[in-house]
């Protein structure tokens, strides 16, 4: 496609990768049958000793050899592929001489399967055409190539076909985008062009549903002899891993990967009152069997290509078993079209199945290729399998394309890129992929350029930007220079959610947890809001909560061995609110904790995270999000959470926020050796306030005074409401106050317990007396006393 291109398929790669439309793997389908060669059978007879073997003598180019072979399909004058003694085949089998019923076999001839090219395993792969016998049988048999696997963005169908790379590689280069000729005479088509319905002698074709296919072209050849492809057409689709089937559907998938446009082959005298009828599916037609054997269940949104009876064939995605080409067919009709990508992939997934055709609709093909497409189909078949073309083309085209003329800013392009460019220097970037300069007889007069999109990019350049995208691409990204220019500051803050989850991020992360990006979609049971287009079938609902996907994301690592788990995720959870309102979003942070609380050392002894390490983790995130009026008490409604070890998160409002907790057993599918599982999930608060300057205060220059509070507290009373109150009632010196010490022991009344607090009392602007703490603390011991019956302990 591209004449003098000469770049080896690692440059290929690479060039392609600049385009950003980087190369998985480049794979030789040959690469492991360099022993294996071409072989003449000269003659084959009965085994002697075997009712099921065949004792074949074989040319393989240095004498003949004799082969013991078991498949029914060999015959003598067959060429085959033959691997010598010494030769090593796909999976390390090596030939080695052998005795077989007493005969001497010095060789293998060998099946698709045992090559590694297939799964047929029934009979000897036979080779079609003339050799040389020792021939290699990788140039043989057109596997003497590489073959690149491009990773194609969603929005880019065009790149789904040869010319789509080769025109990315040409414009590369600066070498022209030239189709290759295909053998036999290309035919002068007419057409008939109408909608919604056109006609031509006994045949027609009718657009009920133009919404979901915009044209439907369909050409009828007749007195075709369906057989074997050519070996070019088949080495050439072997070569960009198809299987070859017959010349018939050889040409379909030829055009199909070598212009990126899917066309099917309809039995003619299989099509009832030789029409076709483009419509969705009816409610009786609650069934439907495809090619490949399997009966599908359709639906009333599922468009399907009919003929005046029933269906034949579901649009976009698969033909039907019973309109299939077969060995005997003789006249057919070749369908080309244009569908509506989404209508495809609605049908697609609703069917759970995926077809090279389908691939190529759902991301959209070229609407100004179909004729291109469908002429170079038709000289393939007619050059393959004869007959003749009867009648025009119907072309049934009820949805016109306009192809998109968009305006384009020099000033524009150099303000997003930093790089001025010249008119020219646009349109030579440009023009090579497809793209027309509208008007462009006074390039350097203007500083808007009129860009007419073509067909195959109609789909994903519609806006200016895109196609400075296009032209940032095509100059390449490493061609900017790398110094950083002049810009100004923005001046639009961020959204106060955006920094409280930055804040809780270096948060999470500064206690050694790491961050998780989960999909918001989830299964049945976990989800309310369910999705119109799901990507899966087993995930059609938008998730309420974070924590299954992040316990999922735990049984993953028990099942690689791994003990210590720390994970969060900050997220957007989903809500079903009313009937027709729309779903309830929440931004919400959860955590996942099991194993130890430090890594394993021999200088201490190990400590398994615990309800403390949960309940600190809890408090800090609930601190954060909801300030420090938010409190975490005991108690939970979350039936993940096992209730004797799990909390609730209450805001300064006494609303219920977040919980957190042990995780409940039979939640967790753990192996014996995991350790308890420890979560938590917070709501984030949609108003959160932006943040002032950044306060601060200087160091005390003055010394502290500490006093130990021991006090009967009872088993009822949280040690929380304690300190709250010490904090409330320690008077305006208290700095600080902290719970260091729990005692249940001998000496405690029954019903209490000692809890042990430290209070840190100082003057910013003096040194204290230790009068003046012995005063505070009396006072607090007597509030204390009255507001909550604690006692000091004597």
């Amino acid at each position: 496609m591209v004449p003098g291109l000469a770049l080896t398929p690692e440059a290929m790669a690479e060039r392609l990768a600049l385009r950003g439309a980087p190369v998985e793997s480049i794979v030789s389908l040959g690469a492991s049958l360099g022993d294996v060669v071409v072989a003449k059978v000269i003659a084959a007879a009965r085994h002697p000793n075997a009712d099921r073997l065949t004792l074949c003598t074989v040319d393989a180019g240095g004498g003949s050899l004799q082969v013991v072979c078991g498949a029914p399909n060999v015959r003598a004058g067959g060429w085959y592929p033959f691997a010598p003694v010494g030769a090593t085949l796909p999976g390390g089998l090596t030939i080695k001489k052998a005795k077989i019923r007493g005969e001497t076999s010095e060789g293998m001839l060998c099946s698709a399967k045992e090559l590694g090219l297939g799964g047929d395993h029934s009979g000897i792969l036979a080779l079609e055409g003339s050799f040389e016998a020792g021939a290699p049988f990788v140039t043989a048999y057109g596997l003497d190539d590489a073959t690149l696997d491009v990773e194609v963005t969603v929005n880019r169908g065009d790149l789904l076909s040869h010319r789509g790379v080769a025109r990315e590689l040409a414009s590369a280069e600066g070498h022209p985008l030239v189709l290759p000729e295909l053998e036999g005479a290309r035919p002068s088509l007419t057409y008939t062009e109408r909608a919604p319905e056109v006609r031509s002698g006994s045949v027609s074709v009718r657009v009920d549903d133009p919404d979901l296919c915009h044209r439907y072209l369909g050409a009828v050849l007749r007195g075709i002899r369906v057989g074997p492809s050519p070996a070019w057409l088949q080495e050439r689709l072997r070569g960009a891993g198809a299987r070859p089937i017959n010349n018939v559907v050889d040409a379909t998938n030829y055009v199909m990967l070598e212009l990126g446009q899917p066309l099917h082959a309809f039995d003619l005298r299989r099509l009832a009152g030789s029409a076709v009828v483009v419509r969705r599916a009816r409610s009786e037609e609650s069934a439907f069997t495809t090619l490949d054997g399997v009966e599908r269940k359709l639906s009333a949104h599922m468009l399907m290509i009919c003929d005046a009876d029933r269906p034949v064939g579901i649009a976009g995605v698969m033909g039907g078993l019973h309109s299939e080409v077969e060995a005997d067919t003789t006249d057919v009709l070749l369908e080309c079209a244009l569908f509506e990508p989404k209508s495809i992939r609605a049908t697609r997934k609703a069917l759970g199945m995926s077809t090279d055709a389908s691939y190529r609709f759902e991301r959209g093909v070229d609407p100004e290729g179909l004729r291109t497409a469908l002429e170079r189909c038709v000289t393939l078949i007619l050059a393959t399998a004869g007959g003749q073309v009867d009648g025009p083309v119907l072309d049934c085209h009820p949805v016109r394309f306009e192809p998109k003329v968009v305006p384009l800013r020099l000033s524009r392009i150099e303000h997003l890129l930093g790089v001025p460019f010249a008119a020219t220097a646009v349109r030579g970037l440009l023009t090579p992929l497809g793209f027309e300069i509208v008007g462009s007889e006074a390039l350097e007069a203007t500083d808007v350029l009129r860009v007419r999109v073509p067909g195959f990019r109609s789909y994903d350049v519609r806006r200016e930007v895109d196609l400075i995208e296009e032209v940032a691409r095509t100059h390449g990204y490493d061609a900017f220079p790398s110094e950083l220019g002049p810009y100004r500051a923005g001046t639009v803050p961020d959204h106060p959610l955006f920094g409280l989850e930055d804040e809780v991020r270096s948060a999470l992360v500064a206690r050694g947890l790491f961050e998780a990006h989960t999909l918001g979609f989830a299964p049945e049971g976990e989800g309310d809001v369910e999705v119109s287009n799901p990507l899966s079938a087993n995930e059609r609902y938008m998730r309420r909560s974070l924590l299954p996907a992040l316990l999922r994301r735990v049984e993953h690592n028990f099942a690689q061995g791994n003990r210590d788990v720390r994970l969060f995720e900050i997220g957007t959870t989903f809500a079903r609110t009313g009937s027709g309102a729309a779903p309830r979003e929440a931004t919400r942070v959860a955590a996942v904790l099991t194993g130890l609380r430090a890594p394993a050392h021999w200088s201490d002894e190990d400590r398994a995270l615990d309800v403390w390490d949960l309940k600190g983790l809890l408090e800090e995130v609930a601190h954060r999000a909801h300030g420090e009026g938010a409190r975490v008490v005991p108690g939970s409604g979350d039936p993940r959470l096992d209730g004797s070890l799990a909390f609730e998160v209450v805001s300064g409002d006494d609303a219920v926020v977040g919980r957190g907790g042990l995780v409940a057993a039979g939640v967790v599918d753990a192996p014996v050796w995991a350790g308890s599982v420890w979560a938590l999930e917070v709501e984030l608060p949609h108003d959160a306030k932006a943040s002032g300057p950044v306060a601060h205060r200087r160091l005390p220059s003055h010394p502290p005074i500490e006093r130990d509070l021991a006090l009967l507290v009872p088993h009822v009373l949280a040690s929380d409401a304690v300190s709250g109150a010490i904090a409330r009632h320690g008077g305006d010196l208290l700095e600080d106050v902290a719970l260091f010490d729990v005692y249940t022991g001998g000496g405690i009344p029954a019903g209490v317990r000692s809890l042990a607090f430290r209070l840190r009392f100082r003057a910013p602007e003096r040194t204290l007396k230790d009068t003046e703490v012995d005063r505070a603390v009396a006072a607090l011991l007597g509030k204390l006393e009255e507001e909550l019956g604690v006692q000091p302990r004597g």
